[in-house]
C-alpha cells in the first residue's frame, strides 16, 4: 500500500524533530544558536530580525517537510503574527524551564477587538494576536451559525506549526467587550506546547478544517473563549476561569466534507477554576452553550472547581435553544467541586458519557482527520514527546 504524499512528508518531519533537542537550543547562552538545529533564525534586540512577523516572512513559501525553527530571545513583542507557509514551522520560546509555562519569558501582544463598540464592520479574524491560515479568507469567521463560506478552491496551509513556551496575550481590554483573539488556526495544523494564551472574549478560534493541539498550556478567557468550527484537542492544560459569560465553549461545528463529522473541542486531563481567588463566581460559569446545533465538546477525566454551572452545559437561549438536534455536550468522568450529577441530570442539556459513548473520542486518532478526506489519524503533526 502507498501512503499519502501528505502523510510521507509528516513522517519525515517527525523522524527530523526526534534528533533536534529543542530545549537545548531554547536555553540562554552566549551564542542564541548554541545547541539549535540548522535552519535556525532568532528573534530579539540587536538580532538580524527584530519581530518574528520579519523572520516569518523571511522563509520559503514552500511546502518542504525541512521544519524551519524561530528561536524567540526573551522579551515583550507587541505585534501580530501570520504563518501563511504550508511547509513546517516551529516557534521556541527563549527560556530556562522548557518544561514549565509559568517561566515563561516570552510575550507576543496585541490590543484589537471586534463588537458593538470596537470595530463592529470588521471580522474578528483581524483580532488575533497569532493567525495560523493559508489565506485571509481561511480565517474569517464570518457571522450567523454558519459563518464565512470559505470558497472551495483554498488550500491547505500549515501542515505542521508549533509554538513552545510562548505566550500569546490579546490585551485590549479588562474585560469581555467583544471577539479579541489570541489565536486563530484554519486550514492548517497547529501544536501549542507549555504556550499562555490569554484574553477575555473569544481567546482561541479554531476555525474550517483547523486542526490544533494543546499541551501543558493556559488558556485564559471569560465568555466562550474556545470556538469555532474545526477540531481541537487540550490535553493536560489549565483552563483559566476570569470571569463567567456565555459558556467555556461555543463550537459551531461543520459539515464540509462528505464523510463523518468528529470537528469539536476534547478537554482531557486538565483543571477549569477561575483566575483569582478574589473572583467571586461560584457556581455561575457555564461549560459551554451551542453556536449550532451541530457543537461538539467534551470535557474528559477534567477537575472542575466550584466556580462551574452546577446544570454543567446551557441552551443558547430559551427560543432558540440548540440542543437535542445533533449536539453534543458531554463530560466523562469528571470530578471536583463543580462535578454534580443530580444538576446535571435535571438540566437535561448536558450529556454525561458512560465508556462506550466516551470511546469514538478518547483518543487523538479518532478525532483528527486528514485535510478533505475524512480519513482518521493523522497525528504525525503533534509532538508526542514535548
Amino acid at each position: 500500500m502507498r501512503l499519502p504524499v501528505a502523510l510521507i512528508g509528516l513522517l519525515q518531519t517527525c523522524v527530523a524533530l526526534s534528533t533536534v533537542n529543542r530545549k537545548a537550543c531554547q536555553y540562554p547562552s552566549r551564542n542564541p544558536l548554541d545547541g539549535c538545529p540548522k535552519h535556525t533564525l532568532v528573534v530579539g534586540p540587536g538580532q538580524t530580525f527584530t519581530t518574528i512577523q520579519s523572520a516569518v516572512l523571511s522563509l520559503p513559501n514552500n511546502n518542504t517537510t525541512t521544519p524551519y525553527y524561530i528561536l524567540v530571545l526573551a522579551g515583550i513583542y507587541t505585534e501580530q503574527v501570520n504563518i501563511t507557509r504550508p511547509g513546517p514551522v516551529y516557534l521556541l520560546g527563549q527560556t530556562s524551564y522548557p518544561n514549565n509555562k509559568s517561566s515563561n519569558s516570552v510575550n507576543v501582544i496585541w490590543r484589537a477587538a471586534t463588537g458593538a463598540e470596537q470595530n463592529s464592520s470588521l471580522d474578528n479574524a483581524y483580532t488575533s494576536v497569532l493567525t495560523v491560515a493559508p489565506t485571509l479568507n481561511a480565517s474569517l469567521t464570518g457571522a450567523g451559525p454558519t459563518g464565512f463560506p470559505v470558497p472551495a478552491s483554498t488550500p491547505f496551509g500549515n501542515a505542521d506549526f508549533r509554538a513552545y513556551n510562548i505566550d500569546f496575550i490579546n490585551d485590549f481590554a479588562d474585560s469581555a467587550v467583544g471577539p479579541a483573539l489570541a489565536v486563530s488556526v484554519s486550514y492548517a495544523n497547529a501544536g501549542f506546547y507549555y504556550c499562555g494564551l490569554y484574553s477575555y472574549q473569544d481567546t482561541v478560534y479554531v476555525g474550517k478544517l483547523g486542526n490544533a493541539f494543546f499541551f501543558a498550556s493556559e488558556i485564559a478567557g471569560q465568555t466562550d473563549f474556545l470556538y469555532g468550527f474545526g477540531t481541537a484537542w487540550i490535553q493536560s492544560s489549565l483552563l483559566s476561569l476570569r470571569n463567567c459569560g456565555g459558556g467555556v465553549t461555543a463550537w459551531k461545528g461543520t459539515n464540509t466534507t462528505k464523510f463523518e463529522n468528529r470537528y469539536g473541542v476534547y478537554i482531557h486531563d486538565s483543571t477549569v477554576q477561575k483566575a483569582n481567588e478574589t473572583l467571586e463566581i461560584g457556581g455561575k460559569c457555564a461549560l459551554g452553550r451551542p453556536w449550532n446545533t451541530l457543537h461538539r465538546s467534551i470535557f474528559a477525566n477534567t477537575y472542575l472547581d466550584d466556580s462551574v454551572l452546577a446544570e454543567g452545559y446551557v441552551k443558547w437561549s430559551a427560543t432558540d435553544p440548540r440542543v437535542g438536534q445533533g449536539a453534543v455536550m458531554a463530560e466523562y468522568a469528571d470530578y471536583g467541586p463543580g462535578w454534580n450529577a443530580t444538576a446535571r441530570k435535571e438540566g437535561n442539556v448536558t450529556i454525561v458519557m458512560d465508556r462506550e459513548e466516551y470511546e469514538p473520542y478518547s483518543t487523538l486518532e479518532k478525532v483528527f482527520q486528514y485535510p478533505f478526506d475524512g480519513q482518521f489519524g493523522n497525528v504525525g503533526w503533534i509532538d508526542r514527546s514535548p
